[in-house]
């Protein structure tokens, strides 16, 4: 699949057969609605595309998602909601029989996958747990951190849900499942797993749920949602609605790049244009053109998605042939609602 952004003439709510969507930054932000985020979601859904909601959280139930989901005006049924607390009990299964011990480090979302998936849940390392399955839980604190370390240190496998280090929150980004592992690892030395995006399991495991053919990533981290397309092999759509913006997306390595780019959800319903190259260097979207001159991004039309992605397609280039991009002279790029 192409290392830059593709075009879709028609929208890719009718293109796509399945939206494997994630939720915070771009469905919602805390408990707040994202504008458009509903109206897009459902304008999907009417053209025939269906939805999941794939999420790097791990403390929540499905059905619980699907609940705050459905007051945002989305409505949504828990299978529709795919969370790294079921892709972390799929990897578990993946070396381990059912019955085994794994100590539960997370929230009631983590303890009722692993329940599922056949694993007796224990509390303490002293009960010899083979495994600590780990994932985000406002409530963690020093104590369940320490069990974790010690039974990691006394040979057990640590799998956490994702890795992501921030989460974002109405009042701004909090320290995520990330930072939380990285705590344990410093005090372990040992490395873990990871069930969550970027890996595709989640996306593998939806993929094969709703028995899609074509289906669409669409997120707002470059790092995860999008490197998660990437590694998998999906197209992904970058929504400027949460962590990362457009300057984000311009300065992108390889692995992380989007392959479409819209503002919001209401992007599903669009079709969507590639940058072209133009003549002295130049390529253009819509009424917006870009180019690198000796390093530096050169960048002539209105603010929104056309100048981005004329951005991404003349900085790509320059990297995909060697050359660099001088990251001071690429600006924010915000688009009206992002």
């Amino acid at each position: 699949m192409s290392l830059g952004l593709i075009a879709s003439d028609i929208p890719l709510a009718e293109r796509y057969d399945l939206a494997l969507v994630d939720l915070d930054g771009v469905a919602y932000r805390g408990h707040e609605p994202i504008p458009n985020a509903a109206t897009g979601l459902g304008g999907a859904r009417a053209a025939g595309m269906r939805l999941v909601f794939v999420t790097n959280n791990a403390s929540r139930e499905p059905q619980s998602v699907a609940s705050q989901l459905t007051e945002l005006d989305i409505p949504t049924s828990s299978d529709e909601v795919m969370t790294a607390a079921q892709a972390a009990a799929a990897l578990l299964r993946t070396r381990l029989e059912p019955g085994a011990r794994v100590l539960v480090v997370g929230g009631a979302g983590l303890f009722t996958a692993v329940h599922d998936a056949g694993f007796v849940i224990v509390e303490s390392a002293d009960e010899e747990p083979v495994a600590v399955a780990q994932g985000f839980a406002p409530e963690l604190g020093w104590a369940q951190l320490a069990e974790a370390a010690y039974a990691i240190q006394r040979g057990a496998w640590h799998v956490a849900s994702n890795l992501d280090l921030s989460l974002p929150t109405a009042r701004g980004f909090a320290p995520g499942n990330g930072s939380l592992v990285r705590a344990v690892q410093a005090a372990t030395g040992v490395e873990p797993s990871s069930a969550g995006k970027p890996s595709p399991t989640m996306y593998h495991l939806a993929v094969e749920r709703a028995g899609a053919s074509s289906p669409l990533v669409v997120g707002d981290r470059l790092d995860t949602d999008l490197a998660g397309a990437r590694s998998g092999g999906y197209p992904g759509l970058h929504v400027l609605t949460g962590v990362n913006g457009g300057r984000d997306a311009v300065l992108a390595e390889p692995g992380l790049r989007p392959h479409y780019i819209g503002a919001d959800l209401l992007s599903l319903l669009e079709p969507h244009e590639a940058p072209v190259q133009a003549a002295e260097g130049w390529w253009t979207s819509g009424p917006s053109a870009a180019r690198v001159t000796d390093g530096a991004l050169e960048l002539t039309g209105p603010q929104g998605v056309d100048l981005i992605r004329a951005a991404c397609g003349a900085a790509w280039a320059t990297v995909d042939a060697g050359g660099t991009v001088d990251a001071d002279t690429v600006p924010e790029l915000a688009v009206g609602n992002a």
